[in-house]
């Protein structure tokens, strides 16, 4: 009998896509998931600091009311990103996510990809791409590279 079941990949950015659920984003709704040895570590989504109000309840989002395009002036955003918040909430729980992989719904900006090299993680895994060129350049010197879901190697 066939096996049907969701790959690891698949399993994983389908957690991904759950945490993308929570996100507060009024722009791009973006989940991450960070695991190691088919087990979760970590997860992250984003949206606004702890305490503080979302952009729908400040009016809006200030770089569409801006035409800021997407991804450029990051640090213009009231959101964290949800590989910050991933990476974040494991560094709370003194949980090491060195060697691990992450799993996350769009590619990560140049900001999160410096975050993901010094993290130590070594694999990404991405569902959808976002147009940062730099990003994807600075993980290359680093030795890693963007894997899209549908091009993935099964763990």
């Amino acid at each position: 009998m066939e096996d049907t079941r969701l790959s690891w990949d698949e399993y994983f950015m389908e957690m991904a896509k759950l945490a993308a659920r929570r996100s507060t984003c009024l722009r791009r709704n973006v989940g991450a998931v960070i695991v190691q040895d088919k087990h979760v570590l970590s997860t992250g989504y984003n949206g606004a600091p702890k305490g503080i109000p979302h952009c729908a309840e400040k009016g809006g989002c200030y770089r569409e009311q801006h035409n800021i395009p997407s991804g450029e002036r990051h640090e213009l955003c009231r959101a964290l990103h949800a590989e910050q918040n991933a990476i974040i909430q494991a560094a709370n729980y003194g949980q090491s996510i060195e060697g691990a992989s992450i799993y996350i719904t769009h590619q990560p900006c140049v900001i999160c990809a410096k975050m993901i090299i010094n993290a130590g993680i070594k694999r990404i895994v991405v569902d959808e791409g976002y147009p940062d060129e730099m990003a994807v350049e600075i993980l290359e010197e680093a030795g890693l590279r963007i894997v899209k879901l549908k091009d993935a190697k099964t763990e």
